[in-house]
C-alpha cells in the first residue's frame, strides 16, 4: 500500500546528475537510505530519472512536500518528485493487476512523467507511463504505454482520452496487448495489428 512506500521518483534530471549529486541534496536530512539513477542499458547514459529511498514513508513524504517544485542546488531546474510506483528492486508480483493502454501520435517532447501526469490528472489509479525511445538516439518513437491499477479507469481512458492533447499533439489510444514476459516496464508490448508508425 502507499503508506508503506518509502521511495520517491525523481525526474527531469540533467544529464550530469548522478548519485553523488542527489546524495548531496538530501544527505543532511539524515533519512536517506539509497539512491539509484536509471541508466540506458546500451549507452550507459542517465535516462533523466531515478529513485531515492528514505528510512520511512513519513520521511519520504516530508521530502516530497518540502522539495518538490523548489530549485535544485546549483541549477535553474526544479526538483520533480513523486511517489515511486514500486520501491527499488521490488517487482510487482502479479502482472494480472496491470491494465495498460497503448498511446500513439505523441509529440517528440513528451516524457514518461508528462504522459503519466496527463492521465493521472483524470484517473487516480494511473501507476506509471513509458514513452518508447530509440535505444541508439534516446529519442521518442512517438508512442508509449500507460498503466492503470483500475480496469474501469483504463477502459474509460481509452475512449475519454482519445484525441486529447498531450503537449502539442492529439493522442491516439488503443489496447495494449502484452507479450508474455516479466512484469513491469520490462514488458515489451506487441502493438495491436493495423497500426503503422512513421
Amino acid at each position: 500500500s502507499l503508506e508503506e512506500v518509502r521511495t520517491l521518483w525523481i525526474g527531469d534530471l540533467q544529464f550530469w546528475v548522478d548519485e553523488s549529486y542527489v546524495n548531496s541534496c538530501f544527505a543532511h536530512t539524515g533519512e536517506l537510505v539509497s539512491i539509484k539513477i536509471i541508466r540506458n542499458k546500451i549507452t550507459g547514459q542517465p535516462e533523466g530519472y531515478g529513485f531515492v529511498e528514505f528510512v520511512s514513508h513519513q520521511a519520504a513524504e516530508r521530502i516530497l512536500q518540502t522539495y518538490n517544485g523548489t530549485t535544485m542546488p546549483g541549477t535553474d531546474q526544479m526538483f520533480r518528485l513523486n511517489w515511486a510506483s514500486f520501491g527499488i528492486g521490488e517487482r510487482r508480483t502479479d502482472p494480472g493487476l496491470e491494465h495498460s493502454i497503448f498511446v500513439g501520435d505523441l509529440a517528440p517532447d513528451v516524457t514518461d512523467y508528462l504522459l503519466q501526469e496527463t492521465f493521472r490528472a483524470h484517473y487516480p489509479s494511473v501507476r506509471g507511463a513509458k514513452v518508447v525511445t530509440d535505444p541508439n538516439t534516446g529519442r521518442s518513437k512517438g508512442y508509449g504505454f500507460v498503466k492503470f491499477a483500475d480496469e474501469m479507469e483504463r477502459n474509460r481512458a481509452m475512449t475519454e482520452m482519445n484525441g486529447v492533447y498531450c503537449s502539442t499533439r492529439a493522442m491516439r489510444i488503443s489496447a495494449a496487448t502484452p507479450k508474455k514476459t516479466t512484469a513491469g516496464f520490462q514488458q515489451q508490448y506487441a502493438v495491436a495489428k493495423g497500426h503503422s508508425f512513421p
